[in-house]
């Protein structure tokens, strides 16, 4: 009989002897492993590209669907904006029938397009209205900390051209074009003071 309870004790003993240990491990490495997976999840590609200091911004994507026989076709059209942020910007359109294609099409057509644009330090130079087809945008200079008060296609051409204090309207069209059109119109009819004395003499 005594040796039957001798012979239980160390079966019990073992069993909470083993069960703290691994569950201590497993504790001490979980964070560790969270740790080594936090910086390769924060990946900046901006830091890759300093190379081109071009600023690409895509304004609209279209997809438009044709109706054949087998079902339908998808093509893709894209509205792009380039700028240096300096005074020169270019917008481009392109189509494809994927949507990088289409992008990489109007981005490179940007950059065959690229105007100069005149600015007077981070804002424009005087009030202007530009229009083209439906779209109508009103630009008006800003003093220093307004900021860049506007958006869609209007705010992408103007951080292009890298104004930083200016406010805007749009009073026409919503259409992406001939707001993106109208805006760049806008800009084209800005002169600087050097300008208007340069003509006078």
């Amino acid at each position: 009989m005594s040796t039957d309870t001798v012979s239980t004790v160390p079966a019990s003993a073992p069993a909470p002897a083993h069960t703290p240990s691994p569950s201590g491990g497993e504790h001490r490495r979980e964070p560790r492993r969270d740790s080594r997976r936090e910086p390769r999840r924060d990946r900046r590609p901006e830091a890759t590209e300093d190379g081109p200091a071009m600023l690409e911004k895509v304004v609209f994507v279209n997809r438009c669907a044709k109706v054949v026989k087998g079902g339908r076709r998808f093509s893709f059209a894209a509205l792009v904006v380039v700028g240096d942020m300096k005074g020169s910007i270019g917008i481009g359109y392109g189509k494809a029938n994927e949507v990088p294609d289409a992008i990489k099409k109007s981005t490179e057509n940007a950059k065959k397009h690229m105007i100069s644009v005149k600015l007077k330090g981070d804002t424009i130079p005087h009030d202007v209205l530009g229009q083209y087809d439906g779209g109508k945008v009103l630009l008006k200079p800003a003093s220093p900390g307004t900021g860049l008060i506007a958006g869609g296609g209007v705010r992408a051409v103007l951080e292009a051209a890298g104004i930083k204090n200016i406010l805007t309207k749009s009073m026409g069209s919503s259409n992406h074009i001939a707001v993106v059109h109208a805006t760049l119109d806008a800009l084209t009819q800005l002169r600087l003071a050097s300008d208007y004395t340069a003509l006078r003499a």
